[in-house]
């Protein structure tokens, strides 16, 4: 199982991103898919995630400003990411849950992992 994040990079604040990571070597339809991140000092925390046929959760902090989607077909999910501020700034990193029966938030039941892809915010 491979995952292969991008779309990271340097944006102004208020600016946008769009993510995305495609998983290869198995079906994951009926998967969690999730992103997370971790700044410089800190740990890894839960940003978003999409279960197989939708639903979807995110943290507090990015509530109302990014949007998780998924397409099955190509075994890939989006992060779209809007009204960006220097708190967001950090390594974005894909994962996915194979359990699949609801979100879970820890960044340990998730198995898989991609790479990480940098978001960094500019004031």
């Amino acid at each position: 199982v491979q995952l292969q994040a991008s779309g990271g990079g340097l944006v102004q604040a208020g600016g946008s991103l769009r993510l995305s990571c495609a998983a290869s070597g198995r079906t994951f339809s009926w998967y969690v898919m999730g992103w997370f991140r971790q700044a410089p000092g800190k740990e890894r925390e839960f940003v978003a995630a999409i279960r197989g046929g939708g639903s979807n959760d995110y943290a507090d902090s990015v509530k109302g400003r990014f949007t998780i989607s998924r397409d099955n077909a190509k075994n890939t999910v989006y992060l779209q990411m809007d009204s960006l501020n220097s708190e967001d700034t950090a390594v974005y990193y894909c994962a996915i849950d194979s359990w699949g029966q609801r979100i879970r938030y820890g960044a340990r039941s998730y198995e898989y992992w991609g790479q990480g892809t940098q978001v960094t915010v500019s004031s």
